[in-house]
């Protein structure tokens, strides 16, 4: 469906004043973001409800390819929300149109792209102002969505737990309180002056639009929903604190959207959670136990992932949700090795961990997907990012090797005991496994002889118990 236009030459990171004033003002066309659907009947495409959408961005910055690649995300966005994309068009600018986001001349352009393709919707590459909003609604004559609102829909339709729909629905609202238009009867006053038949002390003065009233709603809406996250949240920070006094540590698997993370924890822990090859399969984080090829336990944390300029809005909403990384003693960084801009996730999810007050966490950067990846790209981020792991969760490639880091990398337990546990009190070996290092076991005539570095509680409880045969040692 999409031509390109003529080709024109990457300009790079020049300055944008030095441009020719056609590259500067045309729009310009990125191929291979057409999604129409072939050999579908009208009473399929009915059932289906797809919007049919084109996508607008601005090249204010940076350089081309990187902004059709934030298209091209744009594109995947829209099509995991479930709409059809006609066309994608980026126009290249010093800056966004503080009016119309493209500025009125291309708005006119667009309006006419809008028409003849038959779209329903235009999406814009960022997040507009309500104004920008209902200008270039007012030019296009069709619904005008920005990125924020495109990721909020697909958190919606994906959320599943009670506090994963709070959470959305509270980012959504806060979202729209700033964005809500009134025209006609929205605008009317509901009560005021001497209404009929006297409505009496109250009643009387200018009176309240609908517009006042549905704001006020909204805002008793947010902090209901922000109490109720609240009390939600008692239940996790509850098991973290269990976790910490029996000392288990927590690995958490961050990254950006769809680069595997969820595929990662089944296969480090079996856990059969949910794998989809789509953007924001994963909402609500799922905790599993896993182990250290010498036995240590610890658990491990799958996240909601992130992704170019995630909105502000679902940070705040699910930062109880996000808490679980920022206590984290380990932060497993899973980066897609197959997509065109892997350098780019990295600092976008670098930025939002920064944002939670995670940036302290250690963290471990796994390159994922290397069955289907670039071998030069691959060797541009082992540079980059020394110390980072290739993997593949697909085929196993490289697994043995994360667990040893895994383990290299987690916290030491701080005191080694060499105690003779009586066969009769085999709890106490168990425990020494479930819950700390076993360095070396035998059994003898008297019991079990174990050397292990232990959690402080546990260390304590077998001084106490078993006084005569325990040594300490720092």
């Amino acid at each position: 469906m999409s031509t390109v236009f003529d080709e024109q030459p990457d300009l790079g990171d020049q300055d944008l004043p030095n441009m020719d004033l056609e590259e500067r003002h045309a729009l310009r066309r990125v191929a291979g973001l057409s999604t129409e659907l072939q050999d579908v009947s009208e009473v399929e495409y009915r059932a289906l409800r797809l919007e049919r959408v084109v996508l607008i961005g601005v090249w204010a910055e940076g350089s081309l390819a990187s902004a059709e690649n934030s298209l091209r995300e744009l594109s995947r966005l829209a099509e995991t929300a479930g709409s059809e994309v006609l066309d994608g068009l980026i126009q290249r600018r010093s800056r966004i149109d503080a009016a119309t986001y493209v500025g009125s001349g291309k708005a006119r352009e667009l309006a006419g792209i809008v028409a003849a393709a038959g779209a329903d919707t235009v999406i814009c590459d960022g997040e507009l102002t309500p104004s920008q909003l209902r200008n270039l609604e007012g030019v296009v004559r069709v619904k005008v969505i920005d990125r924020t609102a495109l990721i909020l829909d697909i958190f919606a339709q994906h959320a599943r737990s009670r506090e994963g729909k709070a959470q959305v629905e509270l980012a959504q609202l806060q979202y729209m309180l700033p964005r809500l238009r009134g025209w006609g009867e929205s605008l009317s006053r509901q009560a005021g002056g001497r209404v009929a038949g006297g409505g009496g002390i109250g009643t009387r003065g200018p009176g309240e639009t609908k517009i006042e009233t549905d704001r006020r709603r909204l805002r008793a809406r947010i902090s209901r929903l922000q109490k109720d996250i609240a009390s939600m949240s008692t239940g996790r920070k509850v098991q973290r604190g269990q976790r910490r006094r029996r000392d288990v540590p927590s690995v958490v698997i961050a990254g950006y959207t769809n680069a595997g993370k969820s595929s990662l924890l089944n296969v480090l822990t079996g856990a059969g959670v949910l794998v989809e090859d789509a953007l924001f399969a994963t909402l609500d984080p799922a905790v599993r136990r896993a182990g250290t090829p010498s036995g240590r336990t610890f658990t491990l944390t799958d996240t909601v992932g992130f992704v170019r300029h995630l909105p502000h809005q679902l940070i705040d909403a699910f930062r109880s949700t996000l808490e679980e990384t920022a206590e984290a003693d380990l932060i497993l960084h899973v980066v897609d090795g197959s997509d065109a801009e892997p350098e780019a996730q990295i600092a976008a999810v670098r930025g939002v961990l920064a944002e939670i007050g995670a940036g302290h966490v250690p963290e471990l950067v796994v390159v994922n997907k290397i069955d289907s990846a670039d071998p030069v790209v691959l060797q541009g981020l082992r540079a980059r990012e020394p110390g980072s792991l290739s993997i593949s969760a697909k085929t196993g490639a490289g697994l043995a090797a994360l667990r040893d880091a895994i383990e290299a990398a987690l916290p030491r337990l701080d005191i080694q005991v060499k105690l003779t546990i009586p066969y009769s009190r085999g709890d106490l070996v168990a425990r020494a496994h479930a819950e700390g290092e076993v360095l070396a076991a035998e059994h003898s005539a008297d019991g079990t002889l174990l050397e292990a570095r232990v959690p402080p509680g546990l260390a304590a409880q077998l001084e106490a118990e078993l006084d005569d045969c325990v040594q300490v040692q720092a």
